[in-house]
């Protein structure tokens, strides 16, 4: 295999992310808190990888900062009809990296609790 060669790893992972409102009349994307996406290092327009763990539901779209502290996870568009409030997401972010950086690779991942607030034990920032 090329040492040149580029996979792609898990870059960032908010899990239990619950649903705070849906909005089917807006063009589309995920609005995450600001302060979440920046304790994983997720980037506005940033693609995001959602799974619904309520109904199985897989979905692509790009993420948009909501006002920091809120707590807001709000499916914009056509991801509005794959949850509902109160659904509990993982949404993950990915990196192309060059096989050698994969092998000490490191992805940033915070669990959410109650109000989307991180869970302090449950977060790594690499």
């Amino acid at each position: 295999m090329a040492s040149d060669c580029l996979i792609e790893v898990l870059k960032s992972k908010l899990h239990r992310a619950r649903v705070t409102d849906a909005n089917l009349n807006y063009e589309g994307s995920l609005s995450i808190s600001e302060d979440l996406m920046n304790e994983v290092g997720i980037l506005p327009y940033e693609k995001v990888l959602c799974g619904n763990q309520s109904n199985g539901a897989r979905f692509e779209t790009y993420a948009i900062a909501a006002p920091a502290g809120t707590g807001q996870i709000v499916l914009n568009g056509a991801s509005a009809r794959l949850g509902t409030v109160g659904d509990l997401l993982t949404i993950l972010t990915f990196a192309q990296v060059t096989l050698e950086a994969a092998r000490s690779w490191k992805p940033a991942v915070a669990t959410l609790s109650e109000g989307n607030r991180i869970r302090p034990a449950a977060s790594t920032r690499s």
